[in-house]
């Protein structure tokens, strides 16, 4: 297999959801990234939509990375069918080393996990740690209220316009796929995941 173009990190839920287009919009992305030549990073479990995006991006011919805490190991599922499978000590480790093994990170819908490292990844992009692309599939409409909260948030000037932007939010896989392409073209600074 010849070097991914690019390493995507992918936050998702361990569970399917209640909505098919949740498992499907997983598997697309999974698709989505064998067919452009990208690695998956993601949390390293086979539950939920976690398993259902590894599985698409396997079936499709793409190089995969799990990262996962020991503690989840059981809880999880760590899946035994990627190229690498870290096993960590702590939820820090796990974030921070998924954080370094990409060059863009997608969240797709998801529970508390999946709103913790988005927002963590996010944060430190507006703080300088990296500058790499942020982005958020918005499926069958999971995340309007969050997208409409976020919006408010600047409104009210808590957020600055400038930091809202760097979050990329869609609700078509191939589209923002693209978006998250270009944009990891024009990041120029280098990680400092020192700091964190």
């Amino acid at each position: 297999m010849k070097d991914p173009k690019l390493s995507l990190c992918v936050y998702c839920g361990s569970r399917d959801g209640t909505q098919p287009a949740f498992a499907a919009a997983a598997e697309e992305v999974g698709t989505l990234i064998g067919r452009s030549n990208w690695q998956l990073v993601y949390g390293g479990g086979c539950a939920g939509l976690m398993g259902r995006v590894a599985d698409a991006a396997i079936s499709s011919g793409a190089r995969t990375v799990g990262v996962i805490p020991q503690s989840l190991m059981q809880r999880e599922l760590g899946h035994q069918g990627l190229d690498e499978l870290h096993v960590v000590e702590t939820m820090h480790q796990r974030k921070q080393l998924m954080a370094q093994r990409s060059d863009a990170f997608l969240a797709l819908p998801g529970g508390i996990g999946t709103f913790e490292e988005l927002f963590e990844v996010w944060t430190w992009r507006q703080l300088g740690y990296h500058d790499k692309p942020v982005a958020l599939l918005n499926v069958d409409g999971y995340y309007d209220k969050l997208v409409e909260f976020l919006d408010q948030t600047t409104t009210h000037g808590f957020v600055h316009a400038s930091q809202r932007d760097l979050l990329l939010v869609d609700d078509d896989a191939p589209r923002l796929l693209a978006r998250i392409a270009e944009a990891a073209k024009a990041a120029t600074s280098p990680d400092d995941y020192r700091r964190i």
